[in-house]
């Protein structure tokens, strides 16, 4: 049966302990990877309660714990209550979830979430929890026969919160399923009719490649980055009844939805176009306010709700849901010795979703020793989504009939071995 948007009503999400596990392990994690660059091991989610924060559990020294405190009090705004500090003295995952209950049952009225850039500093994006709400209510209309939710994206992340731990109540789901450790094929084998795929276009497209065929009745959300025509294509061709792209961002939350490959993104219901400041928008808030928002990206309107992105307004890309700035991953490659010039560009649909780079080495220099040391200068000075995973040598960087940087095409085949 639909569900009945009128007669539901919003549930106080951390009362539930699983989502609230979820999301505060999803935290930890993202926050000890930046922690430590070089990688690092964790137990298996989800964590037990008596997980040890620091010794022989998740092994959090002073310094890391500090800092992860900080991070969760930010997002679940635990200065609210003023109980932020008690992170500190505490020595299992249990009693920090319990922490978080407390301080979310004296204020739970905003979340701050932050950029998923890898390049610079994340920005912090607070959200009223009423507006977060709003949206689900309209993600709801668009997916009302779910039974189960299949996330292929962490709880923290904005959209993985809006997926995963508010749709679901929304929609009366009490089954969550994590499927970012399983294979395609798993996925495809553990589908039921009546499930919703919560994803993005780098996993997408690694369901489209190796998957069988889904069964009859599943529906798929994607976000965080554009979802390429071709691979939305393939997905329905392998069965997917829905998918719903979700175009929006850490700042805005949702803007426009669409169901279709290559229609334009139509606004959600409380969005406006602001007709007189391009590019910006106009929300209108549960509370009956109205607030503008700048965008990062360059739009062309059909009429005043729909509209198709034409690419970012900073040059940035989205890997892996990542937003990488191809400019500062040329600059890092031309600090190497052996480089007299480089252009990064995202890789073609066909070729791949990484970067990839033109190099011209300096006068003498062997091209296939260069290679070979631009793979080790790139995972010594590149974050993993940053580092291109093709490197092409030429005397001169490609150029079109009229003197522009163009691009170039890749050996697939050549380019695979490598990878």
């Amino acid at each position: 049966m639909p569900v009945d948007l009128t007669q539901a009503e919003p549930l106080s999400w951390h009362r539930r302990q699983s989502a609230l596990a979820r999301f505060v392990a999803d935290l930890v994690a993202h926050e000890l990877s930046h922690l430590r660059p070089g990688g690092v091991q964790l137990p298996e989610r989800p964590w037990p309660s008596e997980l040890a924060i620091d010794e022989q559990g998740l092994g959090l020294d002073s310094l890391e714990r500090l800092s992860i405190a900080s991070a969760l009090s930010e997002a679940l705004h635990l200065h609210e209550s003023g109980i932020e500090d008690l992170l500190l003295a505490r020595r299992r995952f249990g009693q920090w979830l319990e922490v978080a209950a407390e301080g979310l049952a004296a204020f739970d009225a905003r979340l701050t979430f932050r950029t998923s850039g890898s390049s610079g500093v994340a920005k912090a994006c607070p959200h009223e929890l009423a507006n977060l709400l709003q949206e689900v209510e309209h993600l709801a209309s668009l997916v009302p026969h779910t039974r189960r939710v299949l996330a292929a994206v962490p709880a923290h992340h904005i959209y993985g919160f809006l997926f995963t731990v508010l749709l679901p109540d929304r929609l009366g789901c009490n089954e969550v399923l994590d499927i970012r450790m399983m294979t395609p094929a798993v996925v495809a084998s553990f589908l039921q009719p009546g499930d919703l795929v919560v994803s993005h276009p780098a996993h997408w497209s690694i369901l489209a490649r190796h998957a069988v065929r889904l069964p009859h009745g599943v529906q798929g959300i994607t976000s965080t980055a554009p979802c390429p025509d071709l691979l939305a294509r393939r997905l329905e061709d392998l069965g997917l009844a829905t998918l719903t792209q979700v175009y929006g961002s850490s700042e805005t939350a949702g803007i426009g939805t669409r169901t279709a490959a290559g229609a334009p993104f139509r606004l959600m219901p409380y969005w406006s176009r602001d007709p007189q400041v391009e590019p910006r928008l106009m929300r209108a808030g549960k509370d009956g306010s109205i607030c503008p928002h700048g965008i990062q990206d360059r739009l062309e309107w059909m009429d005043d709700r729909q509209f198709r992105v034409c690419g970012r307004l900073d040059e940035a890309v989205q890997v892996g849901g990542n937003n990488v700035f191809p400019s500062r991953v040329r600059q890092v490659l031309l600090d190497h010795p052996q480089v007299s010039d480089v252009v990064v560009r995202m890789m073609t649909a066909e070729e791949g979703s990484r970067l990839k780079a033109f190099v011209v080495p300096t006068p003498g220099t062997d091209p296939t020793a260069l290679r070979a040391d631009l793979w080790r200068w790139s995972e010594s000075h590149l974050s993993a989504p940053e580092r291109p995973k093709a490197f092409k040598i030429g005397d001169e960087l490609p150029r079109n009939v009229m003197g522009k940087l163009s691009d170039w095409p890749l050996d697939v085949a050549h380019n695979a071995a490598q990878l």
